[in-house]
């Protein structure tokens, strides 16, 4: 797999996204289920993810309470080509 970076990758259905954030704001979910949830949408959608890259990406989610257009900027740094 390589990163995406300068690749494209797809902008991302606002109801995907949207759908994602509510699952990664639910209380109860720690980093490594955030990384699962976040590793599973990117799969599903045809790209892969390191764990560590997915794991960082939802403490940055977290930390500033990610929107929309930054949850899909987060997803485009840590996709990577299948």
């Amino acid at each position: 797999m390589t990163k995406a970076k300068g690749a494209h990758v797809e902008k991302f259905a606002e109801a995907d996204l949207s759908g994602l954030r509510e699952d990664l704001m639910k209380s109860g979910l720690d980093s490594w289920q955030a990384a699962d949830l976040i590793s599973s949408f990117l799969v599903a959608r045809g790209y892969g993810v390191s764990t560590q890259d997915a794991r960082k990406a939802a403490f940055r989610m977290e930390a500033i309470s990610c929107s929309l257009p930054c949850l899909q900027e987060e997803l485009e740094k840590i996709a990577q080509l299948m």
